[in-house]
């Protein structure tokens, strides 16, 4: 029977070959690009937003499989959450992935923070967390407004 581990590291696999949601919103409400120049990784978030919800979200790049990974599954479960949601869950997913103490979860957003949970496994490879964390910076920036390439050093 596969482990865990060995589960884990399908899903990144399979993420990081064949990405959800890789493609560019013709229309998006936010965009927003991020670079990690430690891994050369680079990646451009479009968010469509419907008020304060998330109706799309896409990416576009080129990067490590982690990177890769870690766009698509962002996009996967971010479709159709509201950016405190967003917010909220990128909060959480930091955290595991940093090692941190980890922020509570409002229990509705318990089994997305679970399909992001094949990641948490770049903590004990540091410099790894920002290829997993790029994405979700950039997102950030996106919503924000901010119109600089966010970069992971």
């Amino acid at each position: 029977m596969m482990d865990l581990r060995e589960l884990y590291q399908d899903i990144i696999l399979d993420h990081g070959r064949h990405p959800r949601n890789f493609r560019k919103i013709e229309r998006p409400t936010h965009t927003a690009q991020g670079h990690n120049p430690l891994c050369g990784d680079r990646v451009t978030v479009y968010v469509t937003l419907d008020g304060e919800r998330i109706g799309d979200v896409a990416f576009e790049g080129r990067g490590c499989a982690i990177s890769t990974a870690a766009a698509s599954l962002m996009t996967e479960v971010l479709k159709g959450k509201t950016m405190a949601e967003a917010a909220e869950l990128f909060a959480h997913f930091h955290a595991r992935v940093t090692g941190a103490d980890e922020p509570p979860l409002t229990a509705s957003l318990s089994a997305d923070a679970e399909r992001l949970e094949p990641l948490t496994g770049v903590k004990a490879y540091p410099s790894r967390v920002k290829c997993a964390t790029l994405s979700w910076h950039a997102l950030q920036s996106a919503l924000k407004g901010e119109t600089r390439t966010v970069k992971t050093e």
